[in-house]
This record gives structure tokens, C-alpha cells and sequence, in this order.
């Protein structure tokens, strides 16, 4: 049997009287991309807060057995900092030398099309580009698991088509992602999609 990097079984969550999650589960394997789409308010954000430990739920079980990041939909980057300062600054809380995460941080910037903006403060960036920042920070470490949140939010659809490469070689070399969004268009890019519904995860 594969190698299971993550296992949420039977997730449930309310708040107040609202029933959000109903039953969750969702199973990734290493070299998978899967997706998981649903309205707003549908409960995927909730569940996504879940999976990576910043929410706790009222039911069920988390188990991921690999290294992971999260790339969150709000952009987690320090405003002050030059695009390349978050680079440093965040290879240094990955445990990476100044130059391993700059090589990949600076390749990555290449590959997105935003290595003009290097030197520019996060805060003076478009939105679409603090969210390739934001993207790139989560890529650094390489993880084995990548949780991605709204991932190509602001995203022309060049950059979006690089995003799609970017997972597609995370694949390929056994690492997997679960990407929520509200809407995935190229489902046959993906492992799988799933649509949150009733507060449970139904293959789609």
C-alpha cells in the first residue's frame, strides 16, 4: 500500500448552532494533486484551517505523516521587507542557508515572472504579485505536503498556467498539494477534485 501523507477521517466542526463540517475525509498520497472546490462558506477554508493545525476540531482525526507548508489565502509576508528580505528571513525559519534559500527563492521569482520586483517592499507590491510572494515563500522548504489556499488569487492566466507547471513537477518528483479554491478549471491537470457539499468532501 502507498504511503499515506495525510488522513482526516470523519471531520466535523460547528460553531454555535452553524454545523459546518459534517463528516469530512480526505486521503493524499505522495505524487498526488488534489484539488477541493465549493462556495464560499461552504466549509473548505474551515477544513483547510483543520488539515493544518490552526483550527481544532470538534470531531474525527488529523494524522499527516510528512513535512508540510501552508500557503495561506491571506499573504503572510512582511510588508517592510524587500521581496528578496522575505526570502532570506523565511529560508532562515525553514533551517535553510541564506544562499540555498535565495537560489530557489530567486528561481522562483524568475519562473513567475516577478524577479523585477525583488528589491521593491512586500508592501508596495500588486496583489497578484504579494501572492506569488506568498506562494514562493511556502515553495522554499520543498515540502512533502503543500496545503495552498486560494493559491492563484490575483494570478494573470500566464502566471496561473505556471502555477499549474510548478504542481505538476511537484508530482512528478513524489511531493503532493491540496489546492482549495472556489473554482479549479483544469480538472484533468489534477489527481482528483473534490466539491465540499453538506459539509463533507464528495469526489467530483
Amino acid at each position: 500500500m502507498a504511503k499515506t501523507l495525510l488522513q482526516a477521517q470523519d471531520i466535523h466542526k460547528q460553531y454555535r448552532r452553524l454545523q459546518v463540517l459534517r463528516g469530512a475525509s480526505l486521503t493524499i498520497h505522495p505524487g498526488e494533486i488534489v484539488g477541493l472546490v465549493g462556495e464560499n462558506g461552504s466549509g473548505k477554508s474551515t477544513f483547510m484551517n483543520i488539515l493544518v493545525g490552526l483550527l481544532r476540531q470538534d470531531g474525527g482525526s488529523v494524522q499527516v505523516n510528512c513535512q508540510y507548508a501552508y500557503c495561506p489565502q491571506e499573504p503572510q509576508v512582511f510588508d517592510g521587507l524587500t521581496m528578496k528580505e522575505n526570502l532570506t528571513y523565511f529560508s532562515a525559519a525553514y533551517g535553510l542557508s541564506a544562499e540555498e534559500g535565495l537560489a530557489r527563492g530567486e528561481a522562483l521569482l524568475e519562473r513567475l515572472n516577478c524577479r523585477k520586483f525583488e528589491n521593491q517592499s512586500a508592501g508596495q507590491l500588486s496583489g497578484g504579485t504579494r501572492q506569488k510572494l506568498n506562494l514562493i515563500i511556502s515553495l522554499l522548504c520543498e515540502p512533502d505536503l503543500l496545503f495552498l489556499d486560494e493559491p492563484y488569487q490575483g494570478f494573470d492566466y500566464e502566471s496561473y498556467l505556471i502555477f499549474l507547471d510548478l504542481v505538476k513537477e511537484m508530482a512528478e518528483a513524489g511531493r503532493s498539494a491540496l489546492v482549495i479554491s472556489h473554482m479549479v478549471h483544469d480538472h484533468h491537470k489534477l489527481s482528483r477534485v473534490y466539491k465540499m457539499q453538506e459539509g463533507r468532501a464528495v469526489h467530483d
